[in-house]
């Protein structure tokens, strides 16, 4: 055996042979594939396009800031990258949204889960909320970050005046 290893590994990279051992011969090449070296989606899949814009509303020229990343399958019978990835984005628990910057190093993280979580991005229409008003804040499932939810009606005469 050690002298059909030595034969292979002294053979230039890339070529199929024939190894002739007893009665059966062995086909061995120098190089083998491992399914998860590469990722087989060609790169055009995960290129934006104007499609995409129109259906879920983004503008390309000026992103929002914030993603609401809620995870919507399970990671039963997944690889154990995709298991680590969604624990460091706090997605253990289905259904749940978490809050995430759109920065380069997060969206590479989703790109990876993409087909376990929904993403949708982060609208303020009323501006960003200050510490007092954290409290009394609303995220809805359209992706709307309401301030002022729960207010008597007291304090919205207050706050209209």
């Amino acid at each position: 055996m050690a002298g059909i290893l030595r034969s292979i590994v002294q053979r230039p990279p890339g070529r199929l042979q024939m190894v002739t051992k007893g009665v059966e011969p062995l086909v061995c090449t120098d190089w083998i594939r491992h399914k998860f070296t590469k990722s087989r989606i060609p790169d055009k899949v995960f290129q934006p396009s104007p499609e995409d814009h129109e259906k879920y509303g983004g503008d390309p020229q000026q992103p929002h800031k914030l993603h609401i990343v809620t995870r919507i399958k399970s990671t039963k019978r997944r690889p154990y990258w995709e298991k680590d990835i969604i624990k460091m984005l706090g997605l253990q628990k289905a259904h749940t949204p978490q809050v995430h910057k759109n920065i380069p190093s997060v969206n590479a993280k989703l790109k990876v889960v993409k087909h376990l979580i929904r993403i949708k991005p982060l609208k303020l229409p009323q501006g960003l909320p200050t510490e007092e008003d954290m409290s009394n804040t609303c995220l809805k499932s359209t992706g709307e970050l309401v301030v002022g939810w729960l207010q008597n009606p007291t304090d919205q005469e207050l706050s209209k005046s």
